[in-house]
């Protein structure tokens, strides 16, 4: 089990949707669309999205870090 300190957890979040679209290289409103559908690991936290960018590494490029 990897333990993940409070500062790597912090740099490794992405909160909202227009962050997460900047990572993967997509438009606000492509990534809303894959969002909604299930199509990118994050989830919904009220009306803010939050993603890691771990996560979406491993889920857009099929290999762990």
């Amino acid at each position: 089990m990897q333990v993940i300190n409070e500062t790597e957890l912090r740099d490794d979040l992405l909160w909202g949707a227009g962050a997460i679209a900047r990572y993967i290289g997509r438009s606000k409103r492509q990534t809303y669309y894959l969002l909604e559908k299930g199509q990118v690991p994050a989830r919904k936290i009220g009306d803010l999205w939050l993603g890691s960018k771990t996560t979406l590494d491993i889920h857009l490029t099929g290999e762990q870090s």
